[in-house]
């Protein structure tokens, strides 16, 4: 149907490598998820089942099957990495993501400080399995990295194995890359944007505001995450110029008025 409009941005179909999107489950019921890939599939590439619910949901596994079926990538937050790592139980989380046959593996340090040398030999390790996305950034707001700090974690975290670097914000987007109002932390977002490849980083913008301001600044493509799962249709609204944030974004001079 968007065909029918000229000068909508193009988008790579699925699979893609950039003009990502991330959702978030953070405990859907089968019909829910169900539910969400009826209208979400086709804009959704990774679904991540958050921190560590994927213990507690009722029929995950169902919902892992459902999410794969309609060509989506579902992974365990790395929240629950952490869980098990704190533990001394890194062996056992191997073999459960094994026995549910999840291929793609999100490494993170935001809730448990793991030494970013362990960091990257476990992404390393990982990344002989399958495919890895590494999480840079504390859930901690004491625990800030200079803007230095980010690049050279994200740039050693790509070198070790991760296919993508996710810019941490929580799902509440008040850290991390963005400060305690949720506007972003523009020289945060520059030094990164200006070191690190952009096809590299998933940004996690879970706020209309911040989402729109991604797709001003970095284009329709940019990669986002934690969106939740009735804001994927807005979303590809806002990455299309589909909704009044970025209506006038793709257009020509000439209609612009």
């Amino acid at each position: 149907m968007k065909n029918i409009l000229p000068y909508l941005p193009d988008r790579p179909p699925k699979p893609r490598s950039n003009g990502l999107t991330m959702v978030m489950d953070k405990g859907l019921s089968v019909r829910e998820a169900e539910d969400f890939m009826s209208v979400g599939s086709e804009y959704t590439d990774y679904v991540k089942l958050g921190f560590g619910t994927s213990l507690i949901t009722p029929g995950f596994e169902q919902k892992i099957r459902i999410y794969k079926n309609a060509g989506c990538v579902p992974y365990f937050g790395g929240t629950l990495f952490e869980a098990f790592v704190i533990r001394d139980m890194f062996d056992q989380y191997v073999e459960f993501i094994d026995k549910h046959e999840i291929n793609l593996v999100e490494i993170s340090d935001g809730s448990y400080e793991i030494d970013h040398k362990k960091k990257l030999e476990y992404i390393s390790i990982l990344a002989r399995r399958g495919t890895v996305i590494s999480e840079v950034g504390s859930k901690k707001k004491d625990i800030i990295y200079s803007p230095d700090e980010w690049v050279e974690m994200m740039k050693s975290e790509l070198n070790a194995g991760s296919v993508k670097v996710i810019a941490e914000a929580r799902e509440s987007g008040t850290i991390g890359i963005y400060n305690d109002d949720g506007s972003v932390n523009m020289p945060l977002i520059k030094e990164i944007s200006e070191h690190v490849r952009l096809e590299n980083v998933l940004w996690e913008a879970p706020l209309k505001s911040q989402q729109a301001w991604f797709i001003k600044h970095f284009g329709a493509n940019v990669n986002l995450g934690n969106i939740a799962p009735n804001e994927i249709i807005p979303l590809e609204s806002l990455r299309l110029g589909l909704r009044g944030d970025t209506f006038f974004q793709f257009l020509p001079e000439n209609l612009k008025g």
